[in-house]
C-alpha cells in the first residue's frame, strides 16, 4: 500500500498540444486525519466567481487518469485537481472529489504543505482554502478536471513523461470507484448504535470531521 495518489494529466502550459502525460504524486490525507475532510459548497461558490472574474483563475480539461494508494483506478469525472502558486511563489496542489455540492479533500502536495496539514490540521485547511480563493494573494490557480474517460477505460496512444508508460498495465486494472457508502469514505458508513439508522453529517461546519447525528432518535457522535 502506498501513501500517495497519482494523477496523470496533460500539461495546461503547452496549451494541451502535447500528448505527453505528466505524473503528479499527492500525499493521501487519510494519513493525517481519521477521515477525509469534507469541504462545504461555499468554497466552490467563491471559486466559481473567481473563475468568471479573474484571468489568472482558469478551468482546464486535462486529467486523464487517477490512481489511488492501493493502485486502484478511479472514474475521473468527479475529481478536481487544484494547481496554484501564491505571490510568494509557493506551490499548492490539492485533489478533491465532488460529492453533489460538497467535496472530499483526498490528497495534496508538495511535501511542505503536507507537513503543514499534519501539524495544524483543520486550521491549515481553512487557511489554505481561503488563500486559494483570494485573487489578490494568488499568482495563478488552475482547476484541472477530467478530459473524457480515464485512459484505463479508453486506451489511447499517450506517452507518459519520465518513461512511466511501461509501468502502466492497462489490462484488468480498472475497478469501479466505491460509492459514498464504500470503504473509501468510512465517515458516511457509520450507523446509529441505538436504532441502526445511518448517521447524518452536521451541515453547520465549514470543514467536516465526522460530526454525525441520527435523525431518527437524536443520537450524536463526534470523532
Amino acid at each position: 500500500m502506498s501513501n500517495f495518489f497519482k494523477i496523470y494529466t496533460l500539461t495546461p502550459w503547452d496549451s494541451l498540444k502535447s500528448k505527453v502525460l505528466t505524473e503528479v504524486k499527492l500525499y493521501s490525507l487519510k494519513n493525517v486525519f481519521k477521515s477525509f475532510p469534507v469541504i462545504e459548497p461555499e468554497f466552490f461558490d467563491d471559486l466559481l466567481s473567481n473563475l468568471y472574474n479573474f484571468k489568472h483563475y482558469s478551468l482546464v480539461e486535462s486529467i486523464r487518469r487517477i490512481v489511488g494508494p492501493n493502485a486502484e483506478d478511479y472514474d475521473i469525472k468527479s475529481w478536481n485537481f487544484f494547481w496554484g502558486m501564491d505571490n510568494d511563489k509557493r506551490i499548492y496542489q490539492l485533489l478533491m472529489q465532488k460529492i453533489e455540492d460538497k467535496a472530499i479533500l483526498a490528497a495534496l502536495a508538495p511535501p511542505e504543505l503536507a507537513k503543514l496539514f499534519t501539524q495544524y490540521k483543520k486550521e491549515a485547511i481553512l487557511r489554505t482554502l481561503s488563500l486559494l480563493n483570494d485573487p489578490n494573494r494568488m499568482k495563478f490557480l488552475m482547476v484541472l478536471v477530467s478530459k473524457g474517460k480515464s485512459i484505463v477505460e479508453e486506451p489511447q496512444m499517450f506517452q507518459i513523461s519520465k518513461n512511466d508508460l511501461e509501468k502502466m498495465k492497462f489490462n484488468n486494472m480498472f475497478k469501479q470507484m466505491p460509492n459514498i457508502k464504500g470503504q473509501w469514505f468510512p465517515i458516511f458508513e457509520t450507523k446509529c448504535p441505538i436504532c441502526g439508522e445511518m448517521l447524518t453529517e452536521f451541515k453547520d461546519y465549514n470543514v467536516g470531521f465526522g460530526k454525525l447525528m441520527c435523525t431518527k432518535c437524536g443520537y450524536e457522535k463526534t470523532n
